[in-house]
């Protein structure tokens, strides 16, 4: 093949073409190339020509004098052939000063092939025992179809060297330059006596230069035509922020924070076709995208979001402790729970505990005057109504409910009611409280009910219209076919609403506090602070919560939800052990006890306690079943400050990947020595506890098989009676089925 270079001459303005004599005589074929342009006061390649630029240091070996202060340039151009070779020439002279045999395999480190290190020896050997494997999988079919390398700014930046291959995978590499231990023997394989040509051509290589791989988050697996536009566009300036994009079926961004790469998917205009940075007076740092569609936009990255994060992130100043979040979707509003320390004097806050039995206590305690001096610091709860900004603009707090002294907000939820009295609907604010008074005084709350009006007034943005005292704390509130399920203390109510009243139809025993509540249809699912989960079932037809069966064994819950996957129903319960559980109903058989136990489905340690589930609809996929519509997951917070999801998958997918993940245990190297496979297993810390199936896969392990080598990729899917294509495939189908991640 052929290649043609153009070389630009600034002085005389021409533009000329050259050939260059070492791939005119060459029969590979070029797959993909680029050039890279190293330059600035310390060109970066330059120092791994040699170790002199390690040891004397760059600046003085450009310019004795220490006088380097105008940018300099080097120009290289990056080449991969069909075989998998990389080659990186030095221009214009075409010099080969790097190359890597099998660039394509994915290897954890790139090593100039011409040092010939002991490491390489082993490696050669380990690939020639799986070359076998590689040819299975018809290794011409996989090949490069896109280079870049680049280096953004920072004075400790090193360049990145990305890779496309034609099934959507993006290879990427940090270069770093590798000091060698002294007395380490490099072996010249092409003349053994060392004549005085093989010594200047080594010492014109970047002997020192090396790139260990990257974990890059990207999902699109999408066949790239060999001959097609480029897809990676690489920018220094947008908001900002400096990277690259991606553009494609499933374009992203790539953003470099401090050297680390962020991954951030845009999906809210489908596949981009082109991609380009904009700078002038009317867009400030912007670019321009089209779209698959034929649309053109110009746009700006919101400069209120933090990017260097697994997520773009946008802090809201509450001046306060967050508790609990609800979102409106009608009105896109956010009530809020939040307390703020208040220091209140001590006689202040005697007196509004003069209706308490304790008082008369303290009373005996504190006579002095300088007593009731003393201050004492007390949270005062409140709920905010939060909109989200506009325009750029900030997040507005639109309406304030502040508690009474003493009162705690334990829960907060939308709730739609049916009014029996105009016989509609109505979507009303519910808030669950309780008043901490110490363990001496007997707890109670209230239940409070709210309704939204728009107004021009934010501070009628929502009215009373119902509250109710409860002799215990109210935990957890919830809608259940237009009545209203009200968790308060041990006991569970169920009331219907009248416009101005609740009144109770039914009610439920718990055994001692009631700390989740969740709806699905008619059924419910509640976990007991002690005594594990509940599944009831209401009845219209002679107001009825009756229980359809419960899990025996004691467990501190911490959040519970539901699991849904089609017609399949799952319960998923957190606990004090930093485990999660999932159980069904099978009333049929024998282990259920005629139905009256809880199975277990799965279980997993997570490592974190789980405060809260979030059920979220699945995105359709083409991988999916076409009777597996109705699919949901459960987006979940732990109080570590992570987030995580649990996504239900078909049956042949899970044995798939059950067996690719019993193999990589022992493939991948283990973190601290820690087996990942024992780390899951359920913890019960002493307790009783008989093993529940094995039915949840470790995604988090699971994604290190993309960062094996081709070799080791295709070897191991060959063990599992399965194809490299095809597990890629099911990683795809689950990252699009939950892209709301």
């Amino acid at each position: 093949m052929h290649f043609l270079f153009p070389y630009a001459d600034h002085s005389t303005c021409t533009l000329s073409v050259n050939s260059p004599n070492i791939f005119t005589s060459s029969s590979e074929r070029i797959a993909a190339c680029t050039l890279y342009r190293d330059r600035g006061p310390e060109p970066w390649l330059r120092k791994t020509c040699s170790d002199a630029w390690l040891s004397t240091g760059i600046a003085e070996a450009i310019d004795g004098n220490g006088s380097s202060s105008h940018d300099q340039s080097d120009i290289y151009c990056i080449i991969c052939y069909g075989s998998g070779k990389l080659e990186i020439f030095q221009v214009p002279s075409f010099r080969c000063v790097f190359s890597v045999e099998n660039f394509i395999s994915g290897d954890a480190l790139l090593v100039d092939s011409f040092s010939q290190l002991v490491y390489e020896d082993s490696r050669k050997e380990r690939h020639d025992c799986t070359k076998a494997s590689l040819r299975k999988e018809a290794a011409d079919s996989i090949r490069i179809v896109e280079l870049a390398m680049h280096r953004w700014s920072g004075q400790f930046s090193s360049p990145f060297l990305f890779g496309l291959l034609n099934d959507g995978s993006l290879l990427c590499y940090h270069a770093f330059c590798y000091e060698p231990s002294e007395g380490i023997e490099k072996k010249n394989p092409l003349s053994p006596q060392g004549s005085a040509d093989h010594r200047n051509a080594s010492d014109c290589r970047l002997r020192n230069l090396r790139f260990h791989r990257v974990s890059i988050d990207i999902t699109s697996r999408e066949d790239i035509p060999t001959l097609g536009r480029a897809r990676i566009t690489m920018f220094d300036n947008v908001g900002g922020y400096e990277g690259l994009f991606l553009s494609g079926m499933r374009p992203a961004w790539v953003m470099v924070c401090r050297q680390r790469l962020r991954v951030h998917p845009q999906l809210c205009d489908g596949p981009i076709e082109a991609f380009t940075v904009l700078h002038n007076v009317n867009c400030s740092h912007g670019f321009i995208y089209v779209t698959s569609q034929g649309f053109l936009k110009i746009c700006q990255l919101p400069s209120a979001y933090n990017y260097d994060n697994y997520w773009p992130v946008q802090k809201v100043p509450l001046h306060a402790t967050p508790h609990q979040v609800t979102y409106y979707a009608e009105h896109s509003l956010y009530p809020l729970i939040v307390s703020v320390p208040v220091v209140r004097p001590l006689n202040q806050v005697l007196s509004s505990m003069a209706d308490q039995e304790s008082v008369h206590h303290m009373d005996n305690d504190v006579t002095s005057t300088d007593d009731l001096q003393k201050t004492y610091t007390v949270d005062e709860f409140e709920v905010r109504i939060l909109e989200p900004e506009k325009a750029g603009g900030h997040w507005e707090t639109k309406s304030t409910i502040p508690m009474q002294l003493f009162e705690n907000a334990l829960t907060v939820r939308i709730v739609t009611l049916y009014n029996t009295t105009t016989k509609e609907n109505e979507t009303l604010l519910a808030i669950g409280t309780a008043y901490v008074l110490g363990e001496d005084v007997a707890a109670r709350g209230r239940v409070l009910l709210f309704s939204f009006m728009r107004s021009e007034n934010s501070q009628n943005l929502v009215t009373e219209v119902y509250s109710k005292e409860s002799k215990g704390a109210v935990s957890a509130v919830a809608s259940l076919q237009g009545h209203l399920l009200i968790a308060s203390g041990p006991k569970i109510t169920l009331n219907k609403w009248t416009g101005a009243e609740l009144t109770a139809v039914a009610f439920y025993d718990a055994p001692l506090h009631v700390v989740s509540l969740n709806i699905v249809k008619n059924f419910v699912l509640f976990g007991d602070i002690h005594k594990s989960i509940y599944f009831l079932s209401w009845k219209e037809q002679g107001s009825q919560l009756s229980l359809l069966a419960k899990d025996f064994g004691p467990l501190d819950c911490f959040a519970t939800e539901f699991l849904i996957d089609g017609s399949t129903l799952s319960l998923v319960v957190s606990d004090s052990d930093k485990n999660v559980q999932i159980f069904y109903y099978a009333p049929k058989m024998v282990e259920s006890w005629k139905g009256q136990k809880l199975l277990s489905r799965a279980e997993f340690h997570v490592g974190a306690h789980i405060t809260k589930f979030l059920r979220l609809q699945m995105l359709p996929t083409q991988g999916l079943a076409s009777e597996k519509t109705n699919r949901f997951a459960l987006l979940f917070g732990n109080l570590d400050g992570g987030i995580g999801c649990i996504a239900p998958i078909d049956e042949l997918t899970f044995r798939r990947l059950q067996s690719l993940q019993r193999k990589l245990v022992d493939v991948v190297p283990h973190a601290c020595g820690l087996n990942p496979r024992s780390f899951r297993q359920f913890h019960s810390n002493g307790k009783g506890h008989r093993p529940g199936p094995e039915n949840i896969i470790d995604f988090e392990l699971l994604a290190n098989y993309e960062m094996l080598s081709l070799e080791e990729q295709l070897d191991i899917a060959q063990q599992i009676g399965t194809t490299r294509s095809q597990i890629l495939s099911n990683f795809s189908d689950i990252s699009l089925g939950t892209s709301f991640l």
